[in-house]
């Protein structure tokens, strides 16, 4: 095959699409490149499957050699599992190409993108999104795209939000938008975003705009596959379907009818689907026994006609399933507060939707160190999401989380993170963990509301509670343009319907958004007024929540550790620390509590018990605290020595005081004035040059009341070897200088001098 390639301006930056190079064996693969962001996506067609749904998988692998990085683990080097990043980013490409296959399409479809080099300034997901969609278009695989990706962000200009056309890493790390859509020529097939408030109109505008660059994207893509596009694959609707269908529709209309109002509480209709699957099935045998009856096959068409007769009583009639109004919420119920030990807690349901979330508060050092191709990153707010087999009345595997459990936990963690307060202002690590015990319709959303009230329940001062909801659509297969928006959606509602719109967002705007839908697109008309729609219903949930609790609690739970913060000068970390962390360990050791150093020397402490939080507070900001002369403190005596004696005037900071510093009259004996543990009140008197301090007992007059006394001297310090407190001669008969001119002998250094009798 030979190596074609096209190339672009996407948005002052070129984008080049290449296939016949690389991975010659697999359907079609395609290298592509922006800046010096390269990822390789690759799809293979691996024939018919027996599955009665389309099995189509997407993997997205970020290699760490894309930036140079090599694994931390000291013990494993290879790499595992995929990050969070990774599977949420799959899922991007999987919401966005798996509407556009045909209904009738089983065969086995295996999407990998591997990413070979990123550059920091460009993100992989986007490059990802585009390739795959050209790959999938140039391949054999029937589908109806191509479609193209880009990324929107906004700037601020006097005061007013601009947006972006995909904008770089650093542009967006000051965007108030990060909005990744992806689009055919004039349909958004899969929204993502997150944001910081943005109100709805700029969103729409956004999504608007993005179609003057994904329309150059899909030209390119277009002229590639006319170039070097393999011939599609033909589809047949299954002949034993299409009569499955037929059956169902003339003979037991009425009895499909009637498992929807099974269905609409839970998914589990106590056995009344398999009931009428036997039916049919011993019907078809009687009618003709040499007939194969496929179980799966029936099922399949059982789900097309009710979902059918639904589509059909909401767009014609404007009756849903459950016979509430097309914009009508079901009943909620919410507490806060409802479990005893933990940190925060909240119950949010909403219908048969149950989210009980639970928030834990942990010290800085807990957060999660994420490991990536771009660098590492300390995450000091976690979202998870669980969602056990009991949840749809089912049972099931208990295991590790799965693809799902992970992006809804991504999307309540991004539709909160826009409130989350400032590490400076509320220094928490902090874990939200939502447990969803019951599904049937946005459970994401749910989580978001539960999150909301359980970090409020907590105390956590977020800027604004956050509530989501998820809007559906049913529109007629005769004519498109004829819909009807249905606002929280039931799983009934979500299976038969052509998208599930989730919103979330304050009062002020919105935070996250995600799309997915099963027709070919959303018009951007349909976009703006589905914001619309969602902002109503956000508004009325927001007032429910906030009759219940109405600001964050003003107190932490007891059970919650507390953490106080200070800021010491750099230059002072190694001493907090000490030589092999011995000072730190011994704050950490004696009173309780832990501490952690930043590199900007923030120092954050944290403890259960006030009192040891307190004490490692004073002791640290005593450690390193500047001293200046002239300075009054209460300390202890720490130890005697025979010239003096050691106080620590400060948690963790020693002085001399000198005899001739303790009182007016002479001190032959410093035990003679002050005991180890006494309390005494010192004056800081000189500093030297190493930072050793000098104190003394006495004020200012009492000093010099002493010197004249003493005629007009100091004692010695004989700590420092000196005269006066820090060096110089002195006559005083005691004195080692003075003893060394007596005897005539040079200095010992290091040794004790002779006993004198």
């Amino acid at each position: 095959m030979k190596v074609t390639s096209k190339t672009i301006d996407f948005n002052g930056s070129s984008l080049t699409l290449e296939t016949g190079k690389f991975a010659p064996q697999a359907t079609a693969a395609i290298m592509a490149k922006h800046g010096d962001t390269v990822v390789l996506a690759t799809v293979v067609e691996g024939g018919k499957s027996d599955l009665d749904y389309f099995p189509l998988s997407v993997e997205f692998i970020e290699h760490l050699y894309a930036g140079g990085k090599i694994k931390g683990s000291r013990w494993v080097k290879r790499e595992g599992r995929p990050s969070d990043k990774a599977v949420l980013t799959g899922r991007l490409i999987d919401r966005s190409i798996r509407p556009l296959f045909p209904k009738a399409f089983k065969n086995t479809v295996q999407v990998i993108v591997e990413v070979l080099s990123t550059d920091g300034e460009h993100e992989p997901d986007i490059l990802a999104l585009n390739a795959v969609s050209a790959a999938v278009a140039l391949s054999r695989i029937p589908w109806n795209g191509p479609i193209a990706a880009v990324r929107m962000g906004t700037t601020k200009k006097a005061g007013d939000l601009e947006l972006i056309t995909n904008p770089t890493t650093a542009e967006l790390a000051l965007s108030d938008l990060d909005l990744v859509v992806s689009q055919s020529k004039d349909l958004s097939v899969m929204i993502e975003a997150g944001a910081l408030q943005v109100p709805e109109d700029v969103v729409a505008s956004a999504v608007v705009k993005a179609h003057e660059t994904t329309r150059k994207v899909l030209t390119m893509i277009e002229e590639l596959v006319k170039e070097v596009g393999q011939p599609k694959l033909e589809v047949a609707q299954e002949a034993s379907l299409t009569l499955a269908k037929e059956m169902f529709e003339k003979e037991y209309k009425e009895e499909v009818a009637g498992l929807i109002t099974s269905r609409v509480e839970k998914d589990n209709d106590g056995g009344l689907t398999e009931e009428l699957l036997q039916k049919v099935a011993e019907a078809m045998k009687a009618k003709n026994s040499d007939a194969e009856v496929d179980k799966k096959v029936l099922a399949t068409a059982l789900d097309a006609v009710m979902y059918k007769i639904i589509r059909k009583d909401i767009v014609e009639k404007q009756h849903r399933p459950d016979g509430r109004k097309m914009n009508e919420i079901r009943p909620l119920t919410i507490e806060a507060g409802v479990l005893p030990r933990t940190h925060g807690s909240a119950l949010f349901q909403r219908g048969m939707t149950q989210a009980l979330t639970i928030v834990t508060l942990g010290s800085p050092r807990m957060g999660q160190l994420i490991e990536s191709a771009e660098g590492e990153e300390d995450k000091r707010y976690i979202h998870h999401y669980a969602g056990l087999p009991f949840s749809f009345g089912q049972a099931g595997r208990v295991g590790s989380p799965g693809r799902r459990e992970i992006g809804h936990g991504a999307l309540a963690e991004r539709a909160l993170k826009a409130v989350i307060p400032a590490q400076e202002e509320f220094p928490y690590t902090i874990l939200v963990v939502s447990e969803v015990l019951s599904q049937n319709g946005s459970s994401s959303m749910a989580s978001t509301c539960g999150s909301t009230l359980a970090l409020m329940d907590a105390g956590v001062p977020i800027k604004k509670p956050v509530a989501g909801i998820s809007i559906g659509m049913m529109s007629s297969p005769e004519e498109s343009s004829k819909y009807e928006l249905l606002t929280d959606i039931i799983g009934l509602e979500d299976f038969s319907g052509d998208m599930d719109f989730k919103v979330a967002g304050t009062d002020s705007g919105i935070t996250a958004i995600q799309l997915d839908v099963k027709i070919p697109g959303l018009t951007d008309e349909q976009v703006a007024k589905i914001l619309d729609r969602a902002k109503e219903a956000r508004l009325f949930i927001l007032e429910k929540m906030l009759a219940v609790l109405p600001q964050p609690r003003a107190n932490l739970s007891v059970y919650a550790p507390k953490i106080v913060t200070v800021k010491i000068p750099v230059d002072k970390i190694g001493e907090l620390i000490g030589p092999s962390g011995k000072n730190i360990k011994n704050i950490i050791a004696t009173t309780g509590a832990q501490v952690d150093v930043e590199d900007d020397g923030t120092v954050s402490i944290t403890g259960v018990d006030d009192a040891g939080v307190q004490s490692a507070y004073d002791w640290i900001s005593g450690m390193t605290k500047e001293v200046v002369m002239g300075e009054e403190f209460d300390g202890e005596v720490k130890r005697i020595l025979p010239f003096g004696a050691f106080v620590e005037f400060l948690p963790g900071k020693e002085g001399m005081v000198h005899v001739s510093k303790m009182s007016t009259q002479f001190v032959n004996n410093p035990n003679d004035v002050v005991e180890v543990g006494k309390k005494v009140h010192v004056r800081v008197v000189e500093i030297d040059e190493q930072g050793r301090i000098n104190l003394s007992m006495l004020t200012p007059e009492e000093e010099q009341q002493a010197k004249q006394s003493r005629g007009g001297g100091d004692r010695p310090d004989f700590n420092r070897g000196g005269g006066s407190s820090f060096g110089g001669r002195s006559e005083h008969p005691l004195s080692r200088q003075f003893q060394r001119e007596q005897r005539g002998s040079r200095p010992t250094y290091g040794k004790r001098p002779p006993k004198r009798y």
